[in-house]
């Protein structure tokens, strides 16, 4: 599994190069790809480390001023084992998503992310977004979905687009402070079990 993630690293990288996009150079850092160790419902993630002290920015949160770095040395990027078994277009939109992570101003899904996602989607045939659909990408891979046999306390839609959900534990103001990430619509929640 190590070596077909390994190798599909490279074409991603190769990619990247014929659009003029380098990642050895050195703007970027050192970066590792592996397969993650504990199975989670996510598809991957970058993990950065070493900032470069020389790119920053200052942010004002409330009363207080943090300073966020743009740009770091290190990057560890993981792939979840589940998502090695999907097609490999799948897995390497997947490091494709967590490669743009690696890109200065790009730690997060912000302007500078979604800049690099519309190159990379409109160049290289890609469907990179914030988010992604396990049960669709089940599909496409003709593998058979099937959900986790936990019982669900919270059942969320979005208000607009119909997305649906399900969630054991919910936090606090839930509705308040999260919106859709497909349409940017609120939520109505179901409580399941009382």
């Amino acid at each position: 599994m190590e070596e077909k993630l390994e190798k599909l690293y490279k074409e991603c990288i190769n990619e990247l190069n014929t659009i003029g996009i380098d990642i050895n150079n050195n703007s970027i850092g050192k970066i590792d790809v592996k397969i993650a160790k504990r199975n989670s419902k996510r598809y991957g993630c970058c993990k950065q480390e070493n900032p470069d002290k020389n790119f920053y920015h200052i942010e004002k949160r409330q009363n207080r001023r943090i300073k966020i770095y743009d740009r770091f040395n290190n990057h560890h990027i993981e792939i979840c084992k589940w998502v090695m078994d999907l097609n490999d277009d799948i897995i390497k939109n997947t490091i494709m998503h967590e490669i743009i992570h690696c890109f200065p101003k790009c730690n997060n899904h912000g302007d500078e992310f979604k800049k690099y996602a519309n190159i990379i989607n409109n160049k290289l045939n890609y469907d990179i977004k914030r988010v992604g659909n396990k049960k669709e990408d089940y599909q496409k891979s003709n593998i058979e979905y099937k959900e986790n046999d936990v019982s669900y306390n919270y059942k969320i839609m979005c208000q607009g687009c119909g997305q649906l959900f399900y969630r054991k534990r919910l936090q606090k103001n839930f509705t308040r402070k999260y919106r859709c990430g497909k349409c940017g619509e609120k939520f109505n929640v179901e409580i399941l079990k009382s």
